[in-house]
């Protein structure tokens, strides 16, 4: 059923208007090397626009699994497609489930707590994954391979890319789960001094610490490493010619290799450059 028709779900016309426009996205990003203004996360600020961290995460990243599974169940309805193969319904599947992880549980329930985001931050989010929903769950409702044969000969690249993806999710919570204990810890920490000396507690939202575990050795933002490995697995997936998984991780780190390097210099002059070491931004030996 269309909710807007040709609009949700897209006729395939503005399907491709979609597709081209989201390549464009890194247009906007390049802003982020002219500034190091990024009200959310570590670099939160003060500001009568900020939003609740923990909701905002989770409505702002909400729009990737509503509208993957949307497109999934009308586009085929819409273009008259019997049946989707199996692997576009593991592509989807395996997006729902990171952004399942990152939507919802890790602000929701993982999370000890989470810094304001700012509603400039939370609206650019909304519009980075409305268009990468809208653009993937095109391709793979009725746009791009709607047959068994569209997949044929590709089965051993599938699996590498499938594999990878895995390890790379897992890596992702792995170094996720490293900078919450550092909160966690801290949490327990006050816990306890209130019990014994009566102390208050002072919250755990701006505590923070150069974790140690894992890729945590060599840089500072693994879990961004973690999620780019991510999405070039699934591009090998869904082949080289597959635009949409292309521009997804193409945008991913044009948004996020900034924030990198600008969070670099943050851990250096909170912590010092001697704490920081030879620790690189998000590529060991290398940014």
């Amino acid at each position: 059923m269309a909710l807007i028709p040709g609009i949700l779900p897209p006729s395939r016309e503005n399907w491709e208007l979609i597709v081209f426009s989201f390549q464009l996205f890194p247009l906007f990003t390049a802003t982020q090397w002219l500034t190091k203004w990024y009200p959310a996360g570590k670099t939160s600020i003060d500001s009568k626009l900020n939003l609740s961290g923990k909701w905002a995460w989770c409505i702002m990243e909400s729009p990737t699994i509503l509208l993957m599974t949307y497109c999934m169940f009308s586009i085929p309805q819409q273009e008259g497609i019997a049946s989707l193969p199996w692997a576009n319904w593991t592509m989807a599947g395996i997006y729902c489930i990171h952004y399942i992880y990152r939507a919802w549980l890790s602000p929701l329930l993982l999370n000890p707590s989470m810094s304001p985001i700012h509603l400039f931050v939370f609206l650019g989010a909304v519009v980075f994954n409305t268009f990468n929903a809208l653009s993937l769950g095109g391709w793979l409702a009725g746009y791009g391979p709607t047959t068994v044969h569209d997949w044929a000969g590709r089965l051993y690249s599938i699996e590498i890319g499938l594999v990878l993806w895995g390890w790379s999710f897992m890596g992702n919570i792995f170094h996720d789960d490293d900078l919450r204990e550092i909160r966690r810890s801290a949490a327990r920490r006050q816990k306890a001094e209130a019990e014994k000396e009566g102390k208050p507690i002072k919250g755990v939202d701006k505590v923070y610490m150069i974790p140690k575990n894992g890729l945590f050795q060599y840089i500072l933002y693994p879990h961004f490493l973690c999620e780019w490995f991510e999405w070039a697995a699934y591009w090998m997936i869904g082949g080289w010619g597959c635009v949409p998984a292309r521009t997804f991780l193409i945008n991913e780190v044009a948004t996020m290799l900034p924030r990198a390097l600008q969070g670099r210099q943050w851990y250096i002059e909170r912590f010092g450059a001697e704490k920081v070491g030879n620790r690189k931004a998000v590529i060991p030996g290398l940014l």
